[in-house]
């Protein structure tokens, strides 16, 4: 665990959009959660549901190696990401990312919010 002043650091030097790779570390309750990653960085990652397939069993399995994009981060010391590959991806993400966060493009590639002390 790292503390506030760290994560702040840590987070200065990360943009929207950057991919990583990853690999599952704990797939909770398939379904209803979300996957949890390891990125190598000092804090984990997390892939919401809303972001991965209806159907279960496209989900990646505990132990699989992909490729993720940082979505967001903010006081939690946690990164929150996306599935790079769209079969990782629900079905309609193109849409729904579309409707819930509709300037991604501009967004990409930008420093993450400031300080979060």
């Amino acid at each position: 665990m790292v503390n506030i002043g760290e994560w702040d650091r840590l987070r200065g030097g990360l943009r929207f959009g950057q991919t990583f790779q990853g690999t599952v570390t704990r797939v909770p309750k398939p379904g209803a959660v979300g996957i949890f990653v390891d990125m190598g960085l000092a804090v984990g990652g997390f892939v919401d549901v809303l972001f991965l397939p209806t159907a279960v069993e496209h989900w990646p399995a505990e132990g699989t190696v992909a490729e993720f994009e940082l979505w967001w981060a903010d006081e939690r010391p946690q990164v929150r990401l996306e599935p790079a590959d769209p079969m990782l991806l629900r079905d309609d993400f193109d849409q729904w990312q579309t409707k819930w966060r509709p300037g991604w493009a501009a967004e990409r590639g930008q420093p993450l919010p400031g300080d979060t002390s």
